[in-house]
């Protein structure tokens, strides 16, 4: 096989639950590489195609300066460190990224934006954002920002009567990072997508489309995304 026969390499950081980001990305036709916070995210640049950011526990307010609220859960020990260097990384060498719920956090704060600690706390109580089970239940509508990235990756999905998303989160995007721009909000308003117009592919989503592999209903978006690390490596 050469190497332009070879599947695009997808690095996949590790979480709880990855068997549906791993068929996701297969699906789509690429090779998954689940990623260890002990790896080198210099090193790992040269070797990947692609960047897929999973979900997760919350990422530390310290990384964008400010106090803990009582309801934040840490990430893995190192996880945090490792994703925001492996993720400016990537956007600084143009790899495609995917950044999926503590993904898409992760992709605003390494931009230095900030997140919103608690939804309750910040007013938004309206809309049910944390919907646990089951995983592809369906939370809430997204309206997608017409032109955006993220429309023309979701195709059909992203209809003029909103984007129907699953949810599975307690905090959100504040101040949307240097370089980034909002591609979806919730009817309450809250920043549901983030995307980088400049990128060769860069989006961040707060819903999990990987839950809904067997189903296809996001199949365009990480059809999308492996087109961007085809084009690339």
């Amino acid at each position: 096989m050469t190497v332009t026969d070879r599947p695009p390499v997808i690095g996949v950081t590790t979480c709880g639950r990855l068997d549906d980001y791993v068929q996701s990305v297969e699906r789509a036709g690429g090779r998954a590489r689940v990623l260890q916070v002990s790896e080198s995210p210099r090193a790992l640049i040269s070797e990947l195609d692609g960047l897929l950011l999973t979900g997760g526990g919350d990422v530390d307010p310290v990384f964008y300066g400010e106090d803990r609220h009582p309801s934040v859960q840490d990430a893995e020990p190192g996880r945090d460190e490792f994703e925001m260097d492996l993720v400016r990384r990537a956007l600084d060498a143009d790899l495609p990224v995917l950044a999926i719920c503590r993904g898409a956090q992760v992709l605003n704060v390494a931009s230095g934006g900030s997140l919103v600690q608690h939804i309750p706390s910040a007013g938004h109580a309206d809309v049910a954002h944390s919907v646990l089970q089951p995983k592809d239940a369906v939370a809430h509508d997204i309206r997608v920002a017409p032109g955006s990235r993220l429309e023309r990756a979701l195709g059909p999905a992203a209809g003029p009567e909103g984007c129907r998303v699953n949810s599975r989160h307690h905090q959100s995007i504040k101040t949307i990072g240097r370089n980034l721009v909002s591609a979806a909000t919730a009817p309450d308003g809250v920043i549901e997508a983030v995307e980088a117009p400049g990128a060769r592919f860069c989006i961040g989503v707060q819903w999990h489309p990987e839950n809904f592999w067997r189903s296809g209903e996001f199949s365009p978006l990480f059809d999308a995304f492996l087109a961007a690390a085809r084009r690339r490596h």
